[in-house]
């Protein structure tokens, strides 16, 4: 099973492309209080994606989705109908890096409840999208307890403006407070 928003159960194809896992083809039963909402209480509503976008991000090597819904004229100028061409870089800002360290299971909870994805959306609810890239960085396994600990990698970036320490840093918090709370993992 995945996690979208607006479904349960979900589900999704990955495709293994240059050495990363590619998410496409996102389904699943739509929730039923959407389904409610709109009149269709007795019906089931199913949701579906083609992943289009992750595969233009392949085929014209862009780095970031937020990037297809700019309105910079920079980014749609790159492009025309029937050519194939490679995404040239253009933000002038800086990326600024924060790593969150903790353990996915505990003494009490051996079992690894821990999905990389729920750490995704707590990471997008707080940052939005100043969060250009999530990444594992790190997986350990304690040789004694075998309690298994992850590090990830957060970058954030604006496109249109640098961001300040003091922004970032209040991002980071509020991330590391919302990860133990809702992820009931404990930081390192």
């Amino acid at each position: 099973d995945e996690y979208f928003p607006f479904t349960d159960p979900s589900f999704e194809l990955e495709i293994f492309f240059d050495g990363e896992w590619m998410e496409v083809l996102g389904c699943g039963v739509v929730h039923r209080d959407i389904v409610k909402e709109v009149g269709r209480a007795r019906q089931p509503g199913w949701a579906f994606g083609l992943g289009l976008e992750r595969l233009a991000m392949v085929l014209f090597d862009i780095p970031d989705i937020r990037l297809f819904w700019s309105e910079d004229e920079r980014f749609h100028s790159q492009f025309e109908s029937g050519k194939i061409v490679k995404f040239r870089p253009y933000s002038k800002y800086p990326p600024c890096y924060k790593d969150i360290s903790f353990w996915t299971t505990s003494d009490e909870a051996p079992e690894d409840d821990f999905h990389p994805n729920d750490l995704y959306e707590v990471v997008r609810d707080v940052g939005g999208d100043l969060v250009e890239k999530v990444e594992l960085i790190d997986d350990f396994t304690h040789p004694a307890t075998g309690k298994v600990s992850n590090c990830f990698r957060i970058s954030y970036r604006s496109m249109d403006r640098s961001l300040t320490n003091e922004e970032v840093d209040d991002m980071q918090e509020r991330v590391r407070d919302l990860t133990v709370e809702k992820l009931g993992v404990e930081l390192r």
